[in-house]
């Protein structure tokens, strides 16, 4: 070994024990502070649906691909990243000893191709990434970057210390090719043998170059464990734990549909027993979110796909789901040493050792506004539809909506703290069972003037399907007229089906997602019992809120039941030839997809089936699609009880996603949803009032225009 040999071996064991000690201290921080969360034993349970689905979203990259360019360079990247560990290894033989490789499988030569193109491909892959995120700087003009708010130089490090490990590699390689003790062929490592053609040769620039190598590897690790709430790097190790133990492993696309239950010491709330002094109601500190919770913080690789989709960020509102978990992140770990020393139990001499900064961080409170100095903003927490377009587009499945959720419920049952016109809506179901505070004894009015009897539960006789009609249904205006639709259609192809008429009440999904667990439980332990008395077994419902709460979160409080949207029955139905559309419609149709259907429930297929058939009837028609829409379509506003508080700030929501449905130049926009039908609804009316939209366009729903479309 000469002395160029001695010193970069030397210089590499230094830089390698130094990094391998700041790392371990590191990680075993981190595992502290996750651990410091709440017990959450619905974490363990399908280990092999787990390991499943977490290798299908690693290294299938079945999420990063919806968005192609970057999935396919990214994939690239994390592919080189993972053989660049093997190659990281490789230079500390070539180090020492020049015309060496890895033992056993450094001569192979299937070993030289793959890992020539993984480098190869890798190579390209970051500069893709690179590309794209110099051409998306939050710098520019452009509110709307996603990496808006992102720790940028973390970014910039990862991605150049990437590129330089794999430019070393390459070199490494071209000198070994250069000196002629590269082990493999041209056909196995072209690149290598191209550029060796062009190097002197130099044993000595083998171990320097495998030196820098060595160098710039070990720099990013001791640089990450030096900046513990680096998720741009920290992600590529902790996604793989992330997305194993994400809250439905099995369910398609976001793992969306139920809310998770309110939760204390790791186990559902029971209201009738629960004690405000002793049990957990929402979370009020940082250390109150589960242990999933503070890893969704440290896993957060601010890519900001998420910043991206969210409607309310779009238009105009301080919420970007990113920067929200950012904010607990660093409050989360800026609090930690306090924690760690016993939090309110510790001793003056363990809080004696605490950082004067973690002191300060402690009295904080997690919702309050400026003045208070509140890790989110009252304004952050109360602009969230619930719309889950964040979570749909997280590639490491990141649970937002169920930590905001969370927050709400500390604010709204403890703090009684929420926008102050969502408390005639609490108040109304409460008092009279429906957000709109319309008596009961009104449930039934929808029926009158239609040409057949529409079958009441309570009058006895068999039936196929309880049609849920929901509150929209029975009392809004124009949501009674699809109410009405769908009666009609489902009389005319001879379903059997029956309503409760005045036994029904609220579902309670507008007091859950509020955050009142308290009323959301009252409501629907009543509904269940109804149900149950009944016998009913399958339900219809055309309320996508409605649908999704009877389908996924009924189950948490006994009641299980099977549970179709009302555009799937539709869409069964004219597949068998039960309805049959034959009058054509005036011009294209565009459909919006509602959230609570589509991304919550996967429901993408059967509207637009019904719509095609509709759509088939005439040859200038059709159905066209808007720039968002399925898993991305954009919400209509009214999610997440934001129906019933004021928009105050930004663009109106509905008034976004009108102008981006009017661009189709499609004159009916359908709907499947009763709140999309008032949102859109209103939108239009507003764009036609100021001259901005074709009188012709109507906003109707899917079984409207399915309705319109038989034959008389």
């Amino acid at each position: 070994m000469g002395p160029v040999q001695i010193i970069a071996t030397s210089v590499a064991a230094v830089i390698t024990v130094v990094a391998v000690v700041l790392v371990v201290r590191t990680v075993r921080r981190m595992l502290s502070v996750v651990r410091l969360g709440q017990p959450d034993p619905t974490r363990g349970d399908s280990r092999g649906l787990r390991l499943k689905t977490m290798l299908a979203e690693t290294l299938g990259h079945t999420r990063m691909l919806r968005w192609t360019v970057v999935g396919a360079a990214h994939w690239f990247v994390m592919i080189a990243f993972i053989a660049l560990s093997s190659l990281v290894l490789e230079a500390y033989f070539e180090v020492a000893v020049p015309d060496h490789g890895l033992p056993l499988i450094g001569g192979w030569n299937v070993y030289g191709l793959v890992t020539e193109w993984i480098g190869v491909l890798g190579f390209i892959g970051i500069l893709v990434l690179i590309g794209i995120r110099l051409r998306n700087l939050p710098s520019n003009p452009n509110r709307r970057s996603r990496f808006a708010g992102s720790t940028m130089w973390q970014a910039y490090y990862v991605e150049y210390t990437i590129l330089a490990v794999l430019l070393c590699g390459f070199f490494i390689r071209g000198f070994k090719a250069a000196n002629d003790t590269l082990e493999w062929p041209v056909w196995a490592a072209p690149v290598s043998h191209a550029l060796g053609d062009v190097l002197p040769a130099s044993a000595a620039a083998v171990s320097l170059i495998a030196m820098v190598k060595i160098i710039v590897s070990m720099t990013w690790v001791i640089v990450i464990a030096s900046n513990i709430t680096m998720g741009v790097a920290w992600h590529r190790f902790l996604a793989f734990f992330n997305i194993y133990f994400k809250r439905t492993p099995g369910r398609a696309g976001s793992g969306l549909g139920a809310l998770r239950p309110m939760m204390s010491g790791g186990k559902p709330l029971d209201f009738e027993e629960a004690d405000p002094e002793k049990d957990q109601f929402g979370v009020a500190q940082v250390e109150q979110f589960t242990w999933k919770g503070m890893l969704d913080f440290t896993t957060c690789t601010e890519c900001g796909r998420c910043q991206s989709q969210c409607p309310a960020w779009n238009t105009g509102k301080p919420l970007s789901p990113k920067l929200l978990i950012l904010g607990l992140r660093d409050h989360a770990y800026a609090k930690a040493p306090y924690l760690l020393a016993g939090g309110a139990n510790a001793t003056e001499e363990a809080l004696a050792k605490v950082d004067v900064l973690a002191l300060a961080e402690k009295d904080r409170p997690l919702v309050g506004g400026v003045d208070e100095n509140g890790v989110i903003d009252p304004d952050v927490l109360w602009s969230c539809t619930t719309c889950g377009a964040c979570v749909e587009q997280c590639p490491v499945d990141i649970e937002h909506v169920d930590h905001i959720v969370d927050m709400r419920r500390y604010q709204v049952l403890i703090e009684s703290n929420f926008p102050t016109e969502a408390g005639v809506m609490l108040r109304n179901l409460e008092n009279k069972g429906n957000p709109w505070g319309a008596a009961q004894s009104t449930r039934e009015d929808w029926t009158k003037g239609l040409d057949f009897t529409v079958p009441n539960v309570a009058d006895g006789g068999d039936f196929e399907y309880l049609f849920w009609v929901g509150c929209a249904g029975a009392f809004e205006d124009r949501a009674k007229k699809t109410t009405r639709a769908v009666a009609t259609l489902l009389n005319e192809a001879g379903v059997s089906f029956a309503i409760l008429g005045q036994g029904e009440t609220c579902t309670g999904d507008p007091a859950r997602r509020i955050g009142n667990e308290f009323v959301f439980q009252m409501l629907a332990q009543q509904n269940v019992e109804t149900l149950n008395e009944a016998g009913v077994k399958k339900i219809v419902a055309t309320c996508p809120h409605c649908f999704n709460t009877l389908a996924n979160e009924y189950g948490q409080l006994g009641g299980h039941f099977e549970v179709i949207h009302h555009t799937q029955l539709l869409a069964q139905l004219v597949a068998a030839g039960k309805l049959t559309p034959v009058q054509p419609l005036d011009g294209a149709i565009t459909y919006h997809d509602p959230c609570y259907l589509g991304r919550h429930n996967r429901v993408f297929a059967p509207p637009r089936e019904v719509l095609g058939a509709v759509a088939s009837t005439n040859e200038d028609a059709g159905l066209v699609e808007m720039d968002r829409f399925a898993e991305r379509s954009f919400c209509c506003g009214a999610g997440g009880a934001r129906m019933w508080m004021e928009e105050r700030i930004g663009k109106r929501i509905n008034v976004e996603r009108v102008e981006e449905a009017l661009s189709t130049g499609a004159k009916t926009v359908a709907v499947s949803c009763p709140f999309c039908l008032t949102m859109l609804g209103d939108g239009v009316t507003g764009k036609k009032a100021a001259g901005a939209a074709p009188d012709d366009v109507e906003v109707v729903d899917v079984a409207s225009v399915l309705l319109r479309s038989l034959s008389s």
